[in-house]
């Protein structure tokens, strides 16, 4: 199988951690990719026709993509040991969807900066795009603390990538000020071998 992959890709992170975590790191090649929404470059346009990463090529079997997909296919693979059973999953699929969402928003964040000539660009738009993920975190911090004390599930590892990104891209936003039980939480996942194993390049 071969991962279409960029290392500075939260979403591509998250499939690479759960590959660790579930020992299946070996189990894919990686595809070195790069691209923006309005130049493609390299990405795998025929594996996936939106053209993002993760994406995951599989011989004989139709390419997987979108980061959700690929975790729980590879978690299933190794028996689904990430995806807690009875009501605990939708807590951690409801997890997974807020750690994605202040992804979503964080990474239009950049491309606001890095793909859009400044003349045209929307400051109040960036700050509308920080303001979602500025209530998940607060929303993580005041009702999410009990459950992230629990056993290691998607739903953490999706968060650890998501926090892990905002420290890569948005350091000077200090979203530990106000947080310090999930700060300290942040701590002890960024500790794991497998985050460890696949934090994005300084």
């Amino acid at each position: 199988m071969r991962l279409y992959h960029s290392p500075t890709s939260p979403y591509v992170r998250k499939v690479m951690v759960v590959l660790h975590e579930t020992g299946q790191a070996d189990a894919v090649a990686l595809v070195p990719v790069a691209g923006t929404p309005v130049d493609p470059g390299t990405m795998p346009l025929a594996q996936n026709p939106l053209g993002k990463i993760p994406t995951l090529e599989r011989d004989g079997a139709p390419s997987l993509y979108d980061s959700r997909v690929i975790a729980r296919f590879f978690d299933a693979r190794a028996g689904g040991k990430l995806t807690p059973a009875g009501e605990r999953m939708w807590e951690a699929l409801t997890l997974e969807a807020t750690a994605d969402g202040i992804l979503d928003a964080a990474i239009l964040m950049v491309y606001e900066t890095r793909v859009r000539p400044e003349e045209r660009r929307f400051p109040d738009w960036v700050e509308g795009q920080w303001a979602k993920g500025d209530r998940a975190l607060d929303t993580l911090e005041a009702r999410w603390i009990a459950y992230l004390a629990g056993p290691l599930d998607i739903g953490q590892i999706a968060l650890g990538c998501a926090l892990g990104y905002l420290d890569f891209r948005h350091d000077a936003r200090g979203w530990r000020k106000t947080r310090p039980a999930l700060a300290a939480w942040e701590a002890q996942i960024a500790a794991r071998p497998s985050m460890t194993a696949t934090r994005p390049p300084v």
